[in-house]
């Protein structure tokens, strides 16, 4: 029996520790959240209960084998209480980084450090209730700006239009480098924001576009058909909050007011561009300004630099060259001194930032527990401090390690507000106040 060490309790790293766990070795899995789950727990839209609450059994399950071990409210980085290469040091015999996409993607506009400027991750995770991000600022405006044209922006728009509880959102443009051809979200995700849409705005915004388009070969009459079927159903009056679209731009630069919060945007007119296997965007030179008091930038993520990896174009290096070449994309790889980091492998976001969904992360995180195994049959087993000395060595450092006992308690404590408040669930968004709720169901058990 060999021990690995699992760094991220999302989806790639529960499901790593789960067939790392089945093969008979033991697990321990460190958290930088006190609750697991990730991107399934803190990412998924807050109404999604049968989703969330399907996952949620799938990973108590997986957490529930005795040789798994889980460490929770333990970050891992740089400069933090505990880093990287202490664990290494600990001797497991495998160390697994699932640690996700954590580094916030930024363009380097001028105006991205102003009041009002988000990404989109971090917005997410302040309206999911993930600690600090809840108690945070994220006060949006009247008229907000939303990069990006994926399911990420469709949530924003949902939760600025339907689901926030301020209501303050009166209009949302959504802005695109590229046409309206090239939407990437769903079209059952889109239905929930729809009928916000302002028809008569939209159809001026496709006139404005459509030579750009049919110089890249495409026709604007099939947006109808393929991106934005709504079109094609009964025009409703918007009487609410409208949703804007405002295509082939790029933002250039933020401009805020006397309080330093965003005001303006000056955006870049780009020339769609025909290539081979799609489109690129093209800038032109020509700008516009946009009103707007929020802008939130739904543009993918990269890899957290601080984490402790070889970090390179933003994520993390893996070994370009190894003669197993689907093993070799998951292996670190140090590229100052050239060589494979033996037995340390990233899976999940941590290896390819914003790849795909909960379903992605499980292929990926166990086709490279795949190869961990293999790589462990070969080799001796080290001397890894027991469980229990883990957990000491985790105090001495400051560390409030939360245990799988301590969770079962939290989920009581959770369960029981919900039920006060009349809600299909509940958690709390702040640390100290889960630490607490854990403590006191002990006292009552």
């Amino acid at each position: 029996m060999k021990t690995v060490f699992v760094v991220g309790a999302g989806p790639a790293g529960l499901y790593a520790s789960h067939k790392l766990a089945q093969a008979g070795h033991q697990v321990f899995l460190f958290n930088r959240d006190i609750k697991p789950g990730g991107l399934a727990e803190y990412g998924i839209y807050p109404v999604k209960e049968k989703m969330k609450g399907g996952l949620r059994k799938q990973f108590a399950k997986i957490l529930s084998l005795p040789n798994i071990h889980y460490f929770g409210h333990v970050p891992v980085t740089k400069g933090g209480e505990v880093e990287l290469g202490e664990l290494a040091e600990l001797s497991p015999d495998a160390l697994v980084c699932a640690v996700g996409a954590q580094g916030t993607k930024k363009l380097g506009l001028p105006g991205e450090d102003l009041g009002g400027v988000y990404s989109a991750k971090d917005f997410v995770y302040h309206y999911n209730a993930l600690p600090p991000f809840t108690s945070q600022d994220f006060s949006t405006g009247r008229r907000v700006a939303v990069m990006g044209m994926g399911n990420v922006m469709v949530d924003i728009v949902r939760w600025l239009l339907v689901d926030d509880p301020e209501h303050k959102t009166e209009e949302v443009i959504v802005l695109a480098r590229r046409g309206p051809l090239e939407a990437k979200f769903d079209q059952k995700e889109f239905a929930h924001i729809e009928m916000y849409l302002d028809r008569a705005a939209f159809r001026e915004e496709l006139k404005r576009i459509e030579s750009s388009v049919a110089a890249a070969g495409q026709d604007i009459a099939k947006v109808a058909e393929e991106t934005f079927p709504v079109l094609k159903k009964p025009s409703a009056e918007v009487t609410g909050p409208k949703l804007y679209f405002r295509f082939l731009c790029s933002p250039q630069t933020i401009r805020g007011n006397s309080r330093r919060r965003v005001e303006r945007l000056t955006v870049e007119e780009n020339a769609l561009v025909a290539r081979e296997g799609g489109t690129s965007a093209k800038p032109t030179g020509k700008t516009t300004e946009l009103e707007a008091d929020t802008m939130i930038m739904a543009i993918g993520d990269v890899a957290d630099s601080s984490f402790g990896l070889p970090y390179a174009k933003g994520g993390y290096v893996t070994n370009p060259d190894g003669a197993d070449s689907e093993r070799a994309a998951y292996e670190v790889f140090d590229p100052d001194a050239r060589r494979v980091e033996q037995g340390i492998y990233v899976v999940g976001w941590a290896r390819k930032a914003s790849e795909g969904l909960v379903g992605v992360a499980r292929y990926d995180a166990e086709q490279g527990a795949t190869h961990i195994l293999r790589y462990l049959e070969d080799k001796t087993e080290k001397t890894t401090p027991p469980a229990p000395e883990i957990s000491r060595w985790l105090e001495r450092k400051g560390s409030q390690a939360v245990t799988k006992e301590d969770l079962i308690h939290l989920g009581r404590a959770e369960e029981r507000e919900a039920q006060q408040r009349g809600l299909p669930s509940f958690k709390f968004g702040d640390d100290s106040v889960m630490l607490t709720a854990i403590e006191s169901e002990k006292t009552h058990a």
